[in-house]
């Protein structure tokens, strides 16, 4: 298939009036923050700190009012329509939707050096999930190992015994003794050995889960549309033991609710891929998604965005399941471990900057890996209007009109943060989403939650931007298994990974002291968390924090 079929074309023209109305939200959204930061940051004059600020404000901007307009269309359509997940979702209304599949499907899951007990205590729930359904001989579960370790190899392929002898679907188990292409190397090597036994892959990682009827809905799904290569669910959090993966899930469920809905509205048919929690057609995939090194010789770190982009340039459908009803991941039990995985995606990320003139590539494609680009990339320009601003005030430039520079915090917070906002709104005004949620108890967790990202936020910007840097200048980065299971992060450990953090802070903290009184208490939201890295990420570790 290599031009996109009949269904995408007819959608074309609403499609493209979508993205025009989607292209000028963000363009208003835009022009507002550039507004008030003109108005608030050079009342008086321009100077070379202020127009420092003003250019790492105008470059961010885009990239603020994107995550704002992607919120406000999603929260619209959420509380506009009756089925938000088949207003960007069209497949769901076919008839044949509502049918049982029978296609083939591998549920595969890919494990490096994991927790065997984990892993195949999921496996064993579902198995017993299918047998009971009656649907075993429809489904395959496919463990995918890149241990390094013999011993936590050998656990694997015993564990897989006991799951083959308890019944149920078939189990298979395979482990390649080279790590060779990553996570994606080893999906497509499976795949080639296993060439004509499943239509269709249910894509999950080590930490994931899903249940059957979610999964036997998405089946359903790709079977009643024959074009539709890929069908990417959204997912909520599990097993956090710790207060930081508890509030990092909570913000995380209710804003990738609301994001992904926007982000389908206009993205219809060339829709994401996040590399797990999908349901991948086999075909296209083994033809289209086999990645190349890059012209330096190095190995695609993160691989979604590009075969996803390759996909769409190749005409086939790739959709969002805008639901986590049935599906869900484990999140980063600590605040060092978030940054540990975050500083990984950086390096994943930013190697996209190679692929971007590829003719392979789809022009939607090409925006979601610059966007997962930008992501990282503009992270410094955003944590340098801090010491810059700091500097501006402490050399004579706290004489500012004080309710602009209000204005324009609040909005620079409230659109970055706006699909996560815009989903606590959402519960809070569905009367019955609020008593699934819990109501009173519900709107403390969300409070809670925001108390958490004031403090948290500047201490990812500075980590981010340091990682950045480091990968600008050449760092290396590998890409091992991450920690999953909760443990308490310990004050040596702490101190240690951020005390630089805390050490800004206070320098900060001083010369906004030294300017103003006002100037010292509007920095307070974006400096304490600085000030305070050390006990919070001790804190947060903790499970009854």
């Amino acid at each position: 298939m290599s031009q996109a079929s009949p269904d995408v074309a007819v959608m074309n023209e609403p499609v493209r009036v979508r993205r025009l109305l989607f292209a000028t939200l963000v363009l208003a959204f835009s022009a507002l923050l550039i507004g008030l930061g003109a108005r608030a940051i050079a009342p008086d004059g321009w100077t070379v700190l202020r127009v420092a600020i003003f250019a790492c404000l105008t470059l961010n901007a885009p990239w603020l009012a994107l995550s704002a307009a992607t919120g406000l269309v999603g929260f619209a359509i959420r509380m506009g329509t009756a089925d938000p997940v088949q207003a960007v979702l069209p497949q769901l209304a076919l008839p044949q939707a509502s049918r049982p599949a029978t296609l083939r499907t591998a549920i595969a899951v890919c494990v490096r050096d994991e927790d065997v007990g984990a892993v195949f205590g999921r496996l064993a729930r579902l198995s017993a999930e299918i047998g009971q359904a009656g649907r075993a001989a429809q489904y395959a579960l496919c463990v995918l190992s890149d241990s390094a370790s013999d011993a936590i190899a050998a656990e694997e392929a015993a564990a897989a015994e006991r799951l083959r002898d308890a019944g149920g679907p078939e189990v298979l188990y395979r482990r390649r003794t080279a790590n060779t292409g990553f996570k994606a190397g080893n999906v497509m090597s499976f795949l080639d050995a296993h060439v004509g036994a499943f239509a269709l892959m249910l894509c999950l990682d080590a930490d994931s889960e899903m249940a059957l009827p979610t999964i036997e809905r998405m089946a359903s799904i790709m079977q009643a549309d024959p074009c539709l290569a890929m069908l990417q669910a959204t997912f909520q959090g599990h097993g956090a033991h710790a207060a930081f993966a508890r509030l990092f899930g909570f913000g995380h469920r209710h804003g990738l609710r609301v994001w992904a809905t926007g982000q389908a509205w206009w993205q219809a048919d060339q829709g994401p891929y996040w590399g797990h929690n999908a349901m991948v057609r086999v075909a296209p995939f083994r033809a289209h998604c086999r990645l190349d090194p890059l012209p330096d010789g190095s190995l695609i770190l993160s691989h979604d965005h590009v075969e996803a982009a390759r996909l769409q340039a190749a005409g086939w459908k790739l959709r969002v399941l805008a639901s986590d009803e049935g599906t869900s991941e484990s999140h980063p039990p600590t605040l060092p471990d978030y940054l540990v995985r975050d500083v990984r995606w950086a390096a994943g990320n930013m190697q996209y900057r190679h692929l971007l003139r590829r003719p392979d590539l789809g022009p939607l494609g090409r925006l979601q890996m610059l966007q997962a680009i930008l992501h990282y990339v503009l992270t410094p320009f955003w944590f340098a209007m801090l010491p810059l601003a700091a500097l501006d005030a402490a050399s004579g430039g706290a004489n500012v009109a004080r309710a602009p520079v209000l204005w324009l915090l609040a909005a620079g917070w409230l659109t970055l943060h706006a699909p996560k906002l815009l989903g606590y709104a959402e519960v809070l005004l569905r009367p019955q989403m609020s008593r699934q949620f819990g109501g009173a108890a519900f709107l403390w967790g969300c409070l809670k939650e925001i108390g958490a990202t004031l403090l948290q936020d500047p201490i990812i910007a500075a980590h981010k931007t340091w990682a950045v840097l480091g990968l600008a200048l050449g760092r290396r980065v590998g890409w091992s298994g991450q920690v999953r299971d909760g443990h308490a992060v310990r004050w040596a450990t702490a101190i240690r990974m951020f005390w630089w953090h805390t050490l800004i802070g206070i320098l900060l903290l001083g010369l906004f002291w030294s300017a103003s009184w006002f100037a010292c208490v509007a920095c307070l939201p974006f400096v304490t968390g600085l000030v305070l890295a050390v006990p919070f990420a001790v804190f947060t570790s903790l499970p009854d924090v």
